[in-house]
């Protein structure tokens, strides 16, 4: 095995962290932990922060290599759970905020964060998943824990031609739920529809400040945007209907009131994937790999080589990737 690898990493350059496509050795990477052959990562918005100089919005020291999701094989482990020939997977856990993450063809994670691929994935429909995918699920799982009914109100998903929203539309239709998807850009109509969902609706339509409650539409909500979009969505939820609140597309802010969850019970559900315990965390990557469908994956998955990864980065800030982007680590 040889010791050196190619990898992305951030360094500290008068102040702003700058991402460089580097060699490096083995003997770089965190002393504890098992070591990884990485073959795959993926490509998340808090990706496109890190690679682009946003220090102080993702990792929290430097040198470091970004990249918050990894699947690969074992190739060194001091730990019983794991062995060499393990395929394996991480997400979150602090990746490429305070734990070296998986945009180098080795790794050294600690053996508490990886999850062994369940049957039915492999390395690659692994990170087509990722984090995005993940936090999906358990937008789904927290609306299945909160009842939201199957048969009256379609569920909502906002930033739906996104990498959470696209597999949230997908597992949810998997699920039996009626869906409507909401985005900004024409051209994901028809891509939306083939995942499964009944309604498309224009971004613009929740970004309008609306009544404190408004008419009841929703049986449920996954919000990827936060601000005044999630703001219009609770004032629109049916009476003790559920929001999982996933991402801040839109902005951190929450301009509402307390009538939505005082007059109508609704529940804000806050989704933390990143330290999300291991128990749920498996039960998560179990249904991931039973419920989502694989030719479904597959159509919203792009897969790109290792030195395409930085320019692609710059897209995804600007809301032009669509689905979710694997990185091929081999390529």
């Amino acid at each position: 095995m040889s010791d050196s690898f190619r990898a992305i990493l951030a360094s500290d350059v008068e102040g702003k962290a700058v991402a460089q496509m580097t060699d490096m050795s083995v003997a770089d990477l965190p002393t504890e932990g098992v070591l990884i052959d990485v073959a795959f990562s993926a490509l998340n918005y808090k990706d496109g922060l890190a690679l682009n100089g946003n220090l102080g919005k993702v990792m929290r020291s430097l040198p470091m290599i970004p990249g918050i999701d990894l699947s690969g094989t074992v190739l060194e482990s001091p730990d019983s759970r794991f062995r060499p020939g393990d395929e394996v997977l991480v997400t979150g856990w602090g990746l490429s905020e305070t734990e070296w993450g998986g945009f180098g063809q080795r790794a050294r994670v600690k053996a508490d964060f990886l999850t062994k691929i369940p049957g039915g994935l492999d390395l690659k429909r692994a990170m087509a998943i990722g984090t995005a995918g993940f936090t999906a699920m358990l937008s789904v799982m927290a609306l299945d824990d909160h009842q939201v009914t199957k048969d009256q109100s379609p569920v909502l998903v906002t930033g739906a031609a996104g990498g959470v929203g696209s597999v949230a539309v997908a597992v949810l239709v998997a699920n039996g739920y009626r869906v409507a998807a909401s985005t900004g850009r024409a051209e994901t109509h028809d891509y939306l529809k083939s995942l499964g969902a009944e309604e498309i609706i224009e971004r613009a339509e929740l970004a309008q400040a609306g009544r404190p409650l408004d008419k009841e539409r929703w049986a449920g909500v996954v919000d990827t945007v936060g601000s005044q979009t999630l703001a219009t969505a609770l004032a629109q939820v049916v009476r003790h209907g559920s929001v999982a609140a996933c991402g801040l597309a839109g902005g951190s802010d929450l301009p509402t009131t307390v009538l939505p969850f005082i007059l109508r019970g609704v529940n804000l559900l806050g989704i933390d994937s990143v330290y999300c315990p291991a128990e749920r965390r498996e039960r998560a990557w179990q249904r991931l790999a039973a419920e989502l469908p694989r030719e479904k994956l597959d159509a919203m998955t792009e897969v790109i080589p290792f030195d395409a990864l930085i320019e692609r980065s710059k897209l995804i800030l600007k809301g032009q990737v669509r689905g979710r982007t694997v990185v091929d680590l081999r390529a």
